[in-house]
């Protein structure tokens, strides 16, 4: 599967969705380490972009992302419409994201 055929959208331009292969996701559960809790802290005092967060997150929406992607793969999709995020606090310092979206076989106009 291409990466180019997975959107946020509903259809993609030049393809028509044959077959609808349902729910596609990818997990990722992450805490921050002590290391990175007080390090993100000092930042705040100088305020600004908190690098060390944003990377965290950039990598965990990354890795939920290529998981949601394997998961297609799996079912043998040609794409993947309907892409969402959503991010859950499980517990203080533990964060849950989840990739999503509905995996479909296509077929080029």
């Amino acid at each position: 599967m291409t990466h180019n055929f997975v959107t946020t959208t509903f259809t993609i331009d030049g393809y028509r969705t044959t077959q609808s292969l349902g729910l596609v996701r990818g997990i990722i559960v992450r805490s921050r380490s002590i290391f990175g809790t007080i390090g993100a802290s000092l930042q705040t005092i100088v305020g600004g972009n908190i690098t060390l967060l944003t990377n965290l997150c950039e990598q965990t929406r990354e890795q939920a992302y290529q998981k949601m992607v394997a998961h297609a793969e799996q079912m043998q999709a040609d794409g993947i419409v309907g892409v969402r995020y959503d991010a859950t606090e499980v517990m203080q310092g533990v964060t849950e994201v989840l990739c999503y979206g509905t995996a479909v076989k296509l077929e080029k106009m």
